[in-house]
């Protein structure tokens, strides 16, 4: 999404931004690769699976569990990003939101993935596709324990931005929503805490690989 991107751009990589989405993720993922990127990272928010992962935790999968397929992630970049977020065995890269506390619960016995997010699967595929070390770095904003407001995915357009509108028009509706709104802002912001060090740690990881000594 657009304020993940902008945390991003610190590392110094080049960025480009996904939607949240898998189609969109996929299509950002390629561009990357034609341009001649020699790794890619999918960095951004998640939600939590594992009940004792809390929002403001972040997360780097050894793993990336997608459509039937475990992908592996590259060790070194893991590494560099395990400066700021515990090593977990899988993520879960999902085709649509995930958003109730028992649907949560169903998929974390199911898989053992500690996290979901929407964008990594599609990533590490075209990482496969085009022989790219890939890595994971996901912040979780939407703990395993809460229902995800809904009014969080349908207010967004196409480019991951809140389109004003929309979100009026929904809690119009469900006013009762705001309540959960505000709760979520406040941990992803927890969240987008944890994805500025990671930008950090792979701003110093680039510029040691541009100037070795």
């Amino acid at each position: 999404m657009v304020a993940e991107a902008r945390i991003a751009q610190r590392s110094g990589c080049a960025v480009a931004v996904g939607g949240g989405m898998p189609l969109g993720a996929r299509k950002m993922a390629e561009r990357l690769a034609a341009d001649g990127a020699t790794a890619l990272i999918s960095f951004g928010l998640a939600g939590g699976l594992d009940p004792k992962l809390e929002a403001g935790d972040a997360v780097v999968p050894c793993h990336v569990l997608h459509k039937g397929n475990s992908y592996d992630c590259d060790p070194d970049l893991s590494r560099v990003l395990r400066q700021v977020g515990q090593a977990v065995d899988f993520l879960f890269a999902g085709d649509g939101v995930v958003g109730t506390v028992s649907d949560k619960a169903r998929l974390w016995t199911e898989t053992g993935a500690s996290a979901i997010d929407l964008e990594s699967g599609a990533v590490a595929e075209v990482a496969k596709a085009h022989g790219l070390p890939f890595a994971v770095l996901r912040a979780v904003c939407d703990s395993a324990t809460r229902d995800l407001p809904s009014a969080a995915i349908e207010a967004l357009d196409e480019s991951g931005r809140i389109a004003p509108m929309k979100m009026a028009a929904i809690l119009a509706r469900h006013p009762q929503q705001i309540f959960g709104l505000i709760g979520l802002g406040r941990d992803a912001a927890r969240g987008r805490k944890a994805l500025i060090r990671g930008a950090e740690s792979l701003r110093g990881f680039v510029a040691r690989d541009e100037n070795p000594a």
